[in-house]
């Protein structure tokens, strides 16, 4: 009697998970169970079995049985097939009207053969690496993440490309080369290590539609900004697109391998748009019913992709059901949502309130073109105050920084062009209400849009636009390599002392370069791929970045995490012309020391810059970091070199 009542409450537990997550199979080796969920104007649904994940004919045909639906509500088709059907694939077709709408695996679908054309039977138990059920990602607080932002192909496709011979150092080679494993590999996870970052933004890593799977010796670049399968990762970052479990274990041994090195895992995710209205297997199960319309019938297109998703209805409940379902199966520590703009506010605030606090969300809070919703509802940068616990980027920073996103070539702070100090300023503070801070003279937004700092990501370059040496190189034509080197370091010492959450592109730290290509989303790797000479050609830079960011983790005072901690310890020194000066006093956030001065010089001769009188220890000065001390002087001013910065303490 106790075996039957453990199994019956096995059995309970499994179908209440299914019904969490809309687990479209339930598999066992006696039966497997499909489901999908349709419009109630569906006619009847055709479930489709296959041997192979592409070509070749149906093995089984079957058509699913209605269960009921609510008036109003999804309908819901089922079909129980007898037998061991793991390693097959499986297709769903709807039919309205007179017709059948077409094959595909389903808008749930959590395993895919190649190309993601056909659902696929598998145990998930197989997908499993050794140990992978005491997996947790590391305990840190929104306020403590250094987030490194990385395409899986750029990172390590040239990993095995030859030194330059003349600096005669070897190193070591991936095995898996533009691949999820490479970064479970030594190289990779001690790099991330030595730089000090503890959180990966990974690329969008579902599957997506722009990659032909079936040709992985045929280079092949995308960001993956166009959705296929929400809810299984991209076959061709897998060293078998063909098998469905492969693809699933080797992001399962990636997240893994960060997590135990101490770096939690983010996922850039893309619910704003599909690849196309049409062959999606939403269009193909419940047409229509995820798409914004105008009031003309015409698509809306706030995305900028053709389409806009409906968060707003049952694609609200779709995306939670869905990063729901990659935090429980694959450990997922974050999201960072595309185009958050898009998004209404009440479906975002349910993902935060539903996912564990623990879990960081952060997105773009804008639109590509205007939305079928009013801005009023819409998760923008301007009505954060109603998403708490979200976080956006800060445009204002990235730009007051580098220039104008829609002008390469104009400078702004480190072209040691002025009028963007303030806006700089509402960075430092983390976009929050600062009484020194004057919104009025802040590019983009004229009041402070984050309660707390933890909501402002700070960043200079992303995979968007011109990485930050193509943008410096552009708007200073001409520029010298040591020149480029230390607005390089001044633009991300303004980042990592920011109050808000720093962010930065990988490779940043080698002085990466695309080739002067703004929009690389689908150059080849020549154009997007790391250069890992970079890290011997640029000592400087890179011993620059590992102790830039092993300050900030060394001292809580550059970040606080309170709004009102901000406001009490964090001041302004009068401002000058591309000069940006602050102190963190009073032992701010617990620290150590006592206050700490943070000067940013962007203009090519040195600044001068009033301190209250006193002893102070210089701890960056002239490029260069040393947390131990690089010297002591009493006086009541300090020369701060040209384009640089001067971090010192009492």
């Amino acid at each position: 009697m106790k075996l039957r009542q453990l199994l019956l409450i096995a059995l309970m537990t499994l179908l209440a998970t299914t019904a969490a997550t809309g687990q479209p199979v339930v598999y066992t080796p006696r039966q497997s169970t499909f489901k999908l969920h349709t419009l109630p104007s569906a006619k009847a649904v055709v479930l489709r079995i296959y041997n192979q994940g592409t070509g070749g004919k149906a093995v089984k045909t079957v058509e699913m049985k209605r269960v009921g639906h609510k008036q109003g509500q999804l309908a819901t088709y089922e079909a129980t097939l007898k037998g061991d059907l793991k390693g097959k694939f499986y297709t769903l077709d709807v039919k309205y009207g007179q017709h059948f709408l077409g094959e595909c695996p389903g808008p749930e679908a959590q395993a895919v053969g190649v190309n993601g054309q056909r659902g696929a039977v598998v145990d998930m138990r197989d997908t499993d690496p050794e140990g992978w059920a005491q997996d947790r990602g590391p305990d840190i607080a929104g306020k403590d993440l250094m987030i490194y932002e990385l395409h899986h192909r750029d990172f390590s496709i040239a990993r095995n490309i030859n030194l330059d011979p003349a600096i005669h150092v070897k190193r070591q080679s991936s095995q898996y080369p533009g691949k999820y494993l490479a970064l479970t590999e030594p190289w990779a996870i001690n790099h991330l290590k030595q730089l000090g970052v503890n959180a990966v933004h990974l690329l969008p890593s579902f599957d997506f539609a722009s990659i032909d799977e079936s040709k992985p010796d045929v280079p092949q670049y995308n960001w993956g900004y166009d959705p296929l399968n929400y809810n299984v990762p991209e076959g061709s970052y897998s060293t078998n697109a063909a098998d469905p479990v492969t693809r699933i274990r080797e992001f399962k041994l990636m997240v893994q391998a960060l997590h135990r090195a101490g770096i939690k895992v983010i996922l850039d995710v893309v619910y704003n748009h599909m690849f196309s209205i049409e062959g999606n297997s939403f269009q193909k199960t419940m047409p229509d019913a995820i798409f914004r319309k105008l009031p003309d019938g015409s698509y809306s297109n706030g995305s900028g992709c053709g389409n806009e998703t409906k968060s707003e209805g049952i694609f609200g409940d779709y995306m939670l059901r869905s990063v729901k379902y990659w935090v429980d199966e694959y450990h997922i520590d974050g999201f960072r949502f595309d185009l958050m703009g898009v998004h209404d506010i009440a479906t975002m605030n349910k993902i935060r309130h539903e996912l564990p606090s623990g879990i960081f969300i952060y997105g773009e809070g804008w639109s590509a073109g205007s939305c079928a919703l009013p801005a009023s509802k819409l998760g923008v940068k301007a009505n954060l105050p109603k998403m708490p616990g979200i976080a956006a980027f800060s445009d204002e920073m990235r730009d007051a920084l580098r220039g104008p996103f829609n002008d390469d070539h104009k400078g702004a702070f480190l072209a040691g062009i002025a009028g963007e100090e303030e806006s700089i300023k509402a960075g430092i503070a983390g976009c929050i209400a600062h009484p020194q801070v004057d919104y009025s003279k802040v590019n983009y937004s004229k009041q402070p849009w984050a309660l707390q700092p933890t909501q402002m990501i700070a960043y200079v370059s992303c995979h968007d636009d011109m990485c930050l040496v193509d943008r410096l190189r552009t708007e200073l034509p001409g520029i010298a390599g040591d020149e480029l080197e230390r607005l390089d370091m001044l633009a991300q010492t303004a980042v990592f002392t920011s109050q808000g959450v720093p962010f930065m592109l990988s490779g940043e730290e080698m002085m990466r370069d695309k080739k002067g290509v703004h929009n690389s989303f689908n150059s080849p790797d020549s154009i997007n791929q790391l250069d890992w000479n970079g890290k011997l050609l640029h000592p400087q830079v890179w011993n620059y970045y590992c102790q830039l960011l092993a300050l900030r983790k060394a001292h809580p005072a550059f970040r606080l995490g309170e709004a009102e901690l901000v406001r009490r310890h964090l001041e302004f020194l009068p401002t000058q012309d591309c000069v940006v000066a602050f102190c963190l006093k009073d032992h701010a956030g617990g620290d150590n020391w006592s206050n700490i001065y943070v000067v940013l010089n962007a203009r090519n001769t040195p600044a001068r810059v009033e301190v209250p009188q006193g002893w102070y220890t210089v701890v960056a000065a002239g490029g260069k970091i040393d947390a131990g001390g690089m010297g002591t002087f009493n006086g009541s001013a300090v020369e701060v070199a040209p384009q640089s910065a001067l971090i010192m303490h009492q």
